[in-house]
């Protein structure tokens, strides 16, 4: 007997404003609910700064400030990237602010962080010698925490539209230039993405990142006037975009499969692919794909090479 499909349940929407505590509700905590962990935080050579209500569920939350040698990650998580907790260091030192809390439940007299380890690490490396914390005091969180870990990182499109809109919002400082904000907007390219992805939300941006980080710069106009230039070579890239597709949907008619087809062809007709120049100019690298991409000799390919070639962005980047 076959087995019955199971049907999806559809969640149901909430109204706005229904869920959870009001306002002065979350400052309504039971001195109860917290026992006596305000007293071991005091003995433990910490301060409670503060108290509320999650929000959400209710439950009574510490604002604490601990010895930063009293925190260590649980002992049960994943190894800590060294890129990133440099790559939070500088943020850190950069912005002169720790501005993110880690998560801490209370253990065997001392405390762990479930969710803010590579936090830790990072201002340990800077030597701090205090850290702010989120304490729960119920200390199952910390086998629940990975289910609240659902973010994921950026992908290329988010990322594109995020700093494309971060800087139209500084358009309007007159005395300000696009090389003023390399730190915020981290990558240039990331800009020309950005007008692009603008035009059209289905732009495969990932494949085009490599060339783009190699021939795109910050520029030292005003935001305005950068903003109009990003607009040009967004508009650019999709231009080579048209070109390209349509080589990609010529190897699809001649059989050849890959999830990375456009990959393949933008590799191909790049021109500074070999070259160990540092230096390039926008227009001439982008002009010259174009052309290439428009009498691409779909026949001289054959599944092997796409095959050889494998890598490129995942499916999913954009």
């Amino acid at each position: 007997m076959a087995k019955a499909k199971k049907r999806a349940v559809r969640r149901k929407k909430a109204s706005a404003g229904s869920t959870g505590l009001s306002v002065s509700e979350t400052q309504a905590i039971d001195a109860g609910s917290v026992g006596d962990l305000p007293r071991a935080i005091e003995k433990d050579g910490g301060a409670v700064l503060g108290s509320y209500r999650d929000p959400f569920g209710g439950t009574p939350v510490l604002i604490v400030s601990l010895p930063i040698d009293r925190v260590e990650p649980t002992p049960y998580q994943r190894d800590p990237s060294d890129t990133h907790i440099k790559k939070l260091m500088t943020v850190i030192e950069k912005v002169g602010r720790f501005l993110d809390p880690v998560v801490l439940i209370r253990q065997d007299d001392g405390y762990w962080t479930p969710n803010g380890n590579h936090r830790l690490q990072a201002m340990k490396k800077l030597g701090a010698r205090t850290i702010i914390g989120l304490l729960v005091p119920d200390p199952e969180v910390a086998f629940k925490i990975l289910a609240l870990n659902t973010e994921k990182a950026h992908n290329v499109k988010e990322k594109s539209l995020e700093t494309i809109r971060m800087a139209r919002a500084l358009a309007g400082r007159r005395d300000s230039k696009e090389t003023d904000f390399e730190f915020e907007f981290e990558q240039s390219q990331f800009l020309t993405l950005g007008a692009a992805y603008e035009q059209r939300k289905s732009l495969s941006g990932g494949a085009y990142t490599s060339v783009l980080r190699r021939i795109d710069d910050f520029l030292d106009e005003s935001m305005a006037k950068a903003l109009k230039e990003r607009e040009r070579r967004g508009s650019k890239v999709l231009a080579l975009d048209d070109a390209v597709a349509k080589v990609v949907e010529a190897l699809k008619a001649k059989g050849l499969t890959s999830p990375y087809l456009k990959a393949f062809v933008v590799a191909r007709v790049n021109p500074i692919r070999f070259s160990k120049a540092t230096e390039f100019d926008f227009d001439e690298v982008i002009d010259k794909m174009a052309a290439s991409a428009k009498k691409f000799n779909v026949e001289k390919i054959r599944q092997e090479d796409v095959a050889k070639a494998g890598g490129g962005p995942p499916p999913d980047e954009d």
